[in-house]
């Protein structure tokens, strides 16, 4: 009995036996295997005074980790960004490259980088991989919305010293399923008896990995639960306490949005207290003509609040240029529309910030007047009326590209509705290749 267990364990430690593996979730839309390319884009394309980034991309492969570093070793500039998207993986694999990254002491986000060469078939065909792998740069737009790091690619980004998980994407994770081939029949209560001792053992270099990476064991006792059949998506709250992305204000770049009616958004979550609780907002700046726009602010009410608290948007601490009033209130939102004109719009263009202030209410409910910037507008925002500030990177030239669709000013069309399309913030919180249950 002991000759077979050993001859058992033997052909199970056989090379190209895959152990902690992460078995494919949909996984439509991504390479076979993970492709890293240096990407270049519009001016801030990746933040204010950033074209230029890293891509990774696709499924995390057996060979991933060496093409990783064989790629990003003789790059000097530390300081460009990774974008990552991808459906996981191997788990070793990724273990791997974030100890790479760590050692490199790296930028990692989450993102999609869409190659414009590309846009004739699709992002990975075998004439769009052949682009990516050539040496040198690629054109490329980047996006935050709706990308997803999940899996095993989750381990690959948590290596990175500086990490961002924008309020549009999504991390998520769960439990890792063994894979192994048995030859022979050995009888059932080895291979499970096997199988429990290799899944201790992958638990444990989770943990190892983990602490390593400065992150809360929390995460992993997180991640036991997860039925490998299921994803789990990092809430904002989540995402905080393991220490993955202490943000106390996580945003999106600003970006066009193309409807059929199209406008600039951009979404941000607020810390609440110590990080229990995050609140969402999102801004959309539409263009009603050429010398008039409209701006709506929709953000989740606060249930601790004693009521509806007066917002509004300075352009600097003396210039309003919108809100200042009670919202409407739609289920747990609150909206805000203003129409803004073109002198307005150039101050906002004109600031790296743009602040967004909140009263407090008073005893019966009402705004506090001396907290209310519409009580004097030339004097500082006072100290009583809570601010906080918003990036306007993205803003100038989204605007720019709505001017170019934009009605001339006689003509212009009926205005916009005072509310979104859709009242909530247009968050996607499930990963578009989650796996079936």
């Amino acid at each position: 009995m002991f000759s077979r267990l050993l001859f058992f364990v033997a052909l199970l430690l056989l090379p190209g036996i895959l152990r902690a593996e992460e078995a494919p979730v949909e996984k439509a839309g991504f390479a076979k295997k993970l492709t890293i390319y240096l990407a270049k884009g519009p001016a801030n394309a990746c933040g204010a005074g950033c074209d230029r980034w890293i891509a990774i991309e696709g499924e995390i492969d057996r060979e991933a980790a060496q093409r990783i570093r064989t790629f990003l070793f003789p790059i000097k500039d530390r300081q460009l960004p990774i974008y990552l998207h991808s459906p996981g993986g191997n788990v070793e694999q990724s273990y791997a490259i974030a100890r790479f990254l760590r050692a490199h002491k790296t930028i990692a986000r989450v993102g999609r980088t869409t190659v414009g060469a590309c846009s004739a078939g699709t992002q990975i065909d075998a004439a769009c991989l052949k682009v990516k792998a050539a040496k040198g740069e690629v054109e490329a737009e980047l996006t935050t919305r709706n990308a997803m790091c999940v899996s095993a690619c989750a381990y690959l980004f948590l290596g990175a010293t500086d990490r961002e998980v924008a309020p549009d994407s999504v991390l998520a994770v769960h439990n890792s399923k063994l894979m192994f081939v048995v030859h022979g029949h050995p009888p059932p209560q080895v291979v499970a008896d096997f199988r429990r001792r290799e899944m201790v053992s992958a638990d444990r270099d989770r943990n190892l990995f983990l602490a390593a990476m400065g992150i809360s064991h929390e995460l992993s006792e997180l991640i036991r639960t997860v039925k490998f059949e299921n994803l789990h998506v990092l809430t904002r709250p989540e995402l905080y306490r393991f220490g993955i992305d202490t943000r106390p204000l996580p945003e999106t770049l600003w970006m066009v949005e193309k409807e059929t009616r199209p406008y600039v958004r951009k979404i941000a979550q607020q810390r609440k207290g110590d990080g229990s609780s995050f609140r969402m907002m999102e801004w959309r700046l539409f263009c009603e003509n050429k010398d008039r726009g409209r701006l709506m602010f929709v953000r989740e009410f606060d249930e601790g609040a004693a009521g509806r608290s007066t917002a509004v948007m300075m352009a600097g601490a003396t210039k309003a240029i919108a809100f200042g009033r009670l919202p409407a209130r739609f289920g747990k939102y609150e909206v805000w529309s203003d129409p803004v004109g073109s002198d307005i719009v150039k101050a906002m263009l004109a600031v790296p910030h743009l602040q967004i202030g909140e009263s407090t209410p008073s005893s019966d409910g009402k705004a506090d007047p001396k907290g209310d910037p519409k009580s004097n507008l030339k004097s500082d925002i006072k100290p009583d009326f809570a601010t906080f500030d918003i990036d306007t990177t993205g803003l100038e030239q989204g605007w720019a590209q709505l001017l170019a669709s934009c009605p001339a000013t006689s003509v212009g069309p009926k205005p916009a509705s005072p509310l979104p399309a859709a009242v909530s913030p247009s968050v996607n919180a499930v990963p578009a290749a989650s796996p079936s249950p």
